[in-house]
């Protein structure tokens, strides 16, 4: 039945990305801005894609003022920045002209590794699970996502 799942999502050109989960409960992904290398926490209730501001530079972001406030993990209005155009790839599957939205995510990496998990770059949120049709194996731990 496991892999009656995982053909069939192929078969309909989904990429099978590995997921890792956590000590803090969280899946984990790798994932490749602008042809850098990063680690992630893939949050479904994340309505955007962020960066932490320390890592703008690091992954090669154009960055511009966002009047935009974010909020979330335990914090409230934060300022944010806004970087477009990005190529992100996870796995096998890329997207070009990705918008990230950046803030500080202090907070997050000290919560993180008070628990003993490695800090993050950053979340993959639901504006790229939506856009690439992502489906969730929480059992096998596996993410599909969906080119074209």
């Amino acid at each position: 039945m496991e892999n009656d799942l995982k053909e069939f999502l192929l078969k309909k050109g989904y990429t099978k990305i590995k997921l890792r989960f956590t000590k803090t409960n969280h899946f984990e992904i790798k994932a490749t801005i602008n042809g850098v290398k990063g680690l992630f926490i893939l949050d479904t209730g994340a309505s955007s894609s962020c960066i932490g501001f320390d890592d703008a530079e690091h992954f090669k972001l154009e960055v511009k003022a966002s009047d935009i406030k974010a909020s979330g993990a335990g914090a409230t209005n934060m300022l944010t920045r806004i970087s477009k155009q990005n190529t992100l790839k996870i796995g096998r599957w890329k997207k070009d002209k990705v918008t990230f939205v950046l803030f500080d995510l202090s907070h997050v990496n000290i919560a993180l590794t008070t628990h003993n998990a490695q800090p993050v770059n950053g979340i993959i949120g639901a504006d790229i699970l939506k856009k690439a049709k992502g489906i969730i194996d929480y059992d096998k731990k596996y993410l599909y996502l969906k080119s074209k």
